[in-house]
């Protein structure tokens, strides 16, 4: 039994979803130039990522199940990650202006699109809203249904919460390095990233099968936030030590002063010069200066302090993995897969 999602049949299912907001816009007379640039927004920022947030609902899916999906089943769990999609697009929209970013999967950001501009934000409120259109039509009549709806709601609450703290902490034109702290990373990626990105699609799935029990969602949570955290302080490493040419990009973190985790690491261990280095390089753009915080990263060896933390972090995770409770349907594959694509991946 295929223990994955075809990516070429999750795909097919957008389409179908996007003519039915579509089709909701059009109930309220939408003239057709707003329909036709609210159709460009969704196909421009929906589809065409990694899509790993909506594959992994059917995942979940299948590996709850441990057969293959009805027609009905994968229609339904395939709808619910476009639904992740959605946020995500919604979030990253918003992030681009609010970061001022150039572009967003090889393409202008689209705020910076001919002609878009600052419209770009009502977009945004609009692919939000989209997902609320699609749970009323195909979710409704479902048992969870106020659950999915109060899910996507909590989870964009809580990504809210911490872009909020990103924000505030590390302005890209205010460095200041007292500002930062492990906790704070902590919250912001625990809140910012952990939640929409591993806890929602798993929670998703188990609401549709009607197997989210408080047993199964605490049990879920407290591994997947975690995983979560663990996901994020390993792609700041992979942002300073990764290469460029296998990851896709140019590691950024330095010159736009983020509360990264190698930072946090460098001010817990740096010494006074090294700390006066670091306050007068990091968040700058200069090369010159991020070379001398490189410096110190490797002087100071954090990338020794990266490996031990994963280690101690994936030996932690796979215990509370074998400790998991099958008895109510939960299933250990479940977060067995997601630690295996992650652990030790260089890009």
């Amino acid at each position: 039994m295929a223990s994955t999602t075809d990516r070429a049949a999750f795909e097919a299912v957008f389409p179908s979803l996007a003519q039915d907001i579509l089709a909701h816009a059009k109930k309220y007379n939408l003239p057709e130039n707003a329909m036709q640039w609210f159709e460009k927004a969704l196909n421009v920022n929906v589809p065409g990522g990694k899509l790993n947030r909506g594959l992994s609902v059917p995942d979940t899916g299948l590996a709850l199940l441990n057969k293959p999906l009805t027609d009905e089943q994968f229609k339904h769990l395939s709808t619910l990650g476009w639904l992740t999609e959605l946020l995500q697009a919604f979030f990253l929209v918003s992030d681009d202006i609010m970061d001022g970013s150039i572009t967003r999967r090889g393409q202008p950001c689209w705020y910076r699109q001919q002609g878009v501009g600052l419209v770009a934000i009502n977009d945004a409120f609009m692919l939000e809203s989209s997902i609320y259109v699609i749970l009323r039509k195909h979710f409704r009549s479902h048992p969870a249904y106020i659950d999915l709806v109060e899910l996507f709601q909590e989870v964009t609450w809580q990504t809210e919460l911490g872009q909020l703290c990103d924000l505030i902490t590390a302005p890209e034109d205010n460095v200041n390095l007292d500002n930062f702290s492990l906790d704070k990373y902590m919250f912001i990626v625990t809140y910012k990233t952990a939640y929409y990105s591993f806890y929602l699609p798993i929670a998703l799935a188990l609401h549709y099968l009607q197997l989210a029990t408080p047993e199964n969602l605490r049990q879920a949570h407290d591994i997947l936030i975690p995983l979560g955290q663990y996901f994020q302080v390993q792609d700041d490493y992979l942002d300073a030590y990764g290469d460029p040419a296998f990851i896709g990009k140019i590691g950024t973190d330095i010159q736009d002063n983020k509360c990264s985790w190698l930072v946090n690491q460098a001010l817990k261990r740096c010494n006074e010069e090294q700390r006066k280095t670091l306050d007068e390089a990091y968040g700058r753009k200069n090369s010159e200066l991020e070379a001398k915080v490189k410096q110190i990263y490797k002087d100071l060896d954090l990338e020794k302090v990266y490996r031990e933390y994963e280690e101690a972090t994936v030996a932690d995770l796979r215990s509370k993995i074998a400790a998991v409770d099958e008895s109510e349907g939960l299933k250990k594959e479940v977060f067995e897969t997601f630690v295996s694509k992650i652990y030790k991946r260089s890009k």
